[in-house]
């Protein structure tokens, strides 16, 4: 991914930096880690649900609200690390961050477990803004930092590769648990040579760090995902409008502050370029659009189809595949053709590739799958290298933790959106599913807790009970990729609008 080369910042001329490659290297470890913890949850649910007994809204729960306390604090930490440094603040979050791992491995009830993924949630918003902002300030030359953040994005879809399958090996042979202490010694190797290789880069001139704007934009993030997850989930009530009421109240304050204060946490006006606006934007739907698919796709593939945990992980592997491939050429082609038609390409690839799971059945065979998630995971690519490039080379160095955390804020906040929604559409046609007598309510909740009852059942009605189950789980796949398949097309022609005339430098305005 490269950037709009703007007089502003053109004026850089800083010699290469030595040994930048080398703290390259130590920055993609922190992405490895992040994009690990993220897919091997997904895997470890039916042992999580198994061995915790979650509800179905816990369950949901389990599974975004990392993303929930991450989006709420991203733009903070992004801006803190301007101030304090942003190799401090990723040395301090790493070492957190492997801690917290240990918390969440040994979780005994839904309770512990969700108040553990929240605290990694915490630690998780110092990493990624930090590798970002690092990136900008290693890199000078465009070429070389649009190949730097394609590295950096081709690291992020290999760890959705070696997630599912090291976490899928790791399911076979010890408890659900390992899936979260594989973090530990990632997190020692990253301190250790980060401490030597990495440089200390902060604004100047920050300004002081408004602890009212961090509150803002904490329960403003989460009051609002948190309303439209419970509509989605169990419709309009009184609480959930005076929570959505509570939370647009505290973003609206969190705008008017920053547009007051002369060092704002977050400048407003970055808002104002429609390609920094429209990147952050086609972001946030394409995350949007897939998450929820992504997050019951494990579930599928182990609870509908019976795969075994290292097989399933191996079945998501060319997703992460093509996404390394594009990541790795989506600068060059960016500049080939032009960066709408690279984004906006990669966008309606992954609509059409989510349409066409729409077709899934319990009896579906790899092929399609795999030749879906390829698809998917090349059109990832293309789009999101591509975009989050064009977000970073829009600001100045002294600024790069903060627009850095306002693209991650956009993949965070997505995720938590797709899974409160699309994956509120999968379980709402699943909790009605018709039961024989004799059906626990346990088994409404997940197909998990379905699986697990039939082993208590007589055979001929557990038998019956998984066939409705499944069928039930699968119809609302179904529709759940349909309606993220709308949201990615639509998402593409956005693009296409208000990504005319961004460039990359040497590459085509159209």
């Amino acid at each position: 991914m490269t950037s709009t080369v703007r007089p502003a910042f053109a004026t850089e001329t800083e010699e290469k930096r030595p040994g930048r490659w080398l703290a390259l290297s130590v920055l993609v470890l922190a992405v490895l880690l992040v994009a690990v913890d993220a897919t091997v949850l997904g895997l470890a649910t039916p042992y999580i649900s198994e061995d915790l007994e979650p509800t179905g809204t816990q369950l949901l729960w389990i599974g975004d609200v990392y993303s929930f306390v991450i989006a709420g604090l991203l733009v903070s930490m992004g801006s803190l690390g301007d101030r304090i440094g942003r190799k401090r603040i990723l040395l301090c979050g790493a070492t957190a961050f492997g801690a917290i791992s240990v918390l969440n491995a040994y979780a005994t009830t839904p309770g512990t477990m969700i108040a553990a993924r929240a605290l990694l949630g915490v630690a998780g918003a110092t990493l990624m803004p930090a590798t970002l902002a690092l990136i900008r300030n290693l890199f000078h030359d465009p070429r070389e930092r649009s190949l730097a953040v394609g590295i950096w994005g081709a690291t992020a879809s290999a760890g959705t590769a070696v997630g599912p399958i090291v976490g899928g090996l790791l399911l076979e042979h010890f408890w659900w648990g390992s899936v979260f202490l594989i973090n530990l010694p990632v997190m020692v190797v990253l301190v250790l040579v980060g401490i030597r290789t990495l440089p200390e880069s902060r604004n100047p001139d920050p300004g002081p760090w408004d602890l009212i704007s961090v509150v803002l934009s904490l329960v403003g993030m989460i009051a609002v995902v948190y309303a439209v997850k419970e509509a989605a989930t169990h419709g309009l009530t009184g609480v959930t409008a005076a929570t959505a009421l509570l939370g647009a109240a505290a973003l609206c304050g969190f705008v008017r502050r920053q547009l007051t204060m002369p060092k704002p946490l977050l400048d407003m006006r970055l808002f104002r370029r429609r390609g920094f606006s429209g990147a952050v934007l086609a972001d946030l739907l394409t995350v949007l659009g897939m998450s929820g698919l992504v997050f019951f796709l494990s579930q599928y593939l182990q609870l509908v189809q019976g795969r075994p945990p290292f097989e399933a992980g191996l079945a998501e592997l060319p997703a992460a595949v093509g996404a390394v491939a594009a990541g790795l050429v989506a600068g060059r082609t960016a500049r080939r053709h032009s960066v709408r038609a690279v984004v906006s390409g990669g966008l309606a690839a992954v609509g059409v590739a989510l349409a066409a799971l729409t077709t899934l059945s319990q009896s579906t065979g790899y092929p399609i799958l795999g030749a879906a998630l390829l698809v998917v995971g090349v059109g990832a690519g293309f789009s999101f290298t591509v975009t989050a490039d064009v977000i970073l080379s829009s600001v100045p160095k002294d600024q790069a933790g903060a627009a850095s955390a306002v693209s991650e804020t956009a993949y965070e906040l997505g995720a938590a959106l797709g899974i409160a929604l699309l994956g509120s559409i999968v379980m709402g046609v699943y909790r009605g599913f018709p039961a024989p007598a004799g059906t626990p309510a346990a088994a409404h909740e997940s197909l998990g807790a379905a699986v697990q009852a039939a082993a208590t059942m007589p055979p001929r009605t557990s038998t019956e009970m998984l066939a409705a189950a499944r069928d039930s789980f699968v119809h609302g796949l179904h529709l759940a990729s349909g309606a993220g398949a709308a949201v990615l097309l639509a998402t593409a022609a956005v693009a296409w609008f208000l990504l005319k005339g961004q460039k990359l430098e040497g590459g085509l305005s159209v």
